[in-house]
């Protein structure tokens, strides 16, 4: 007589992912690069009247080895503003939507629901810890973080409830999906069976 194996059930120890949440990571790294895109080409306007100041040197000047070394120097600096005004808008903007999807998602897992309120909580408090960062007294940073909480509030009501909306309208989709997948599912089993 053969004894009959035992199957081992795989543990997981992981919460389910509640519809609509977003994914942590992508959103840090899509705010990185957004905000790299957007550090570069704030300076690179910003450097067009410098420039003029550099066309204004040459014109003064008949030497073309001075006229070079200006311009060398101009588009160094050019490159240099550029590349820091990137790195510093890829720096702030990965951080706020790290900071805000994390608090998201950390107020969905615990409170078991991802609603408009788990939204605006993270978009307060976010606001609320970049108006305490932000440069200035402690009367004025506590002002900001005043403002930053309302403000953020404010701004991320509408866009929560617009982000639950259209979640649920492309889980109306999957559901339907799902429910025609599990109907031919047990069609077959019904088939293999008899």
């Amino acid at each position: 007589m053969e004894a009959p194996e035992k199957q081992e059930e795989a543990v997981n120890y992981r919460t389910k992912k509640l519809a609509g949440t977003v994914n942590w990571g992508t959103a840090t790294v899509v705010g990185v690069f957004a905000g790299l895109l957007y550090g570069g080409s704030k300076e690179a306007s910003a450097s067009v009247s410098k420039d003029a100041e550099v066309l204004l040197k040459l014109g003064s000047t008949s030497d073309k080895r001075e006229q070079h070394r200006l311009m060398r120097d101009a588009m160094e600096k050019r490159f240099l503003r550029v590349t820091r005004g990137s790195l510093v808008g890829g720096i702030r903007l990965g951080m706020f939507t790290a900071a805000f999807y994390g608090l998201q998602n950390l107020l969905a897992d615990s409170r078991g629901v991802h609603d408009v309120y788990n939204v605006v909580g993270a978009g307060s408090a976010t606001a609320a810890t970049f108006g305490l960062i932000m440069p200035g007294s402690f009367r004025w940073r506590l002002r900001n973080a005043m403002l930053g909480s309302v403000l953020g509030a404010a701004i991320c009501f509408p866009l929560g409830w617009l982000h639950l909306k259209l979640v649920e309208k492309a889980n109306e989709g999957t559901a339907s999906e799902v429910s025609d997948t599990t109907e031919t599912k047990s069609n077959i089993v019904a088939a293999v069976e008899t």
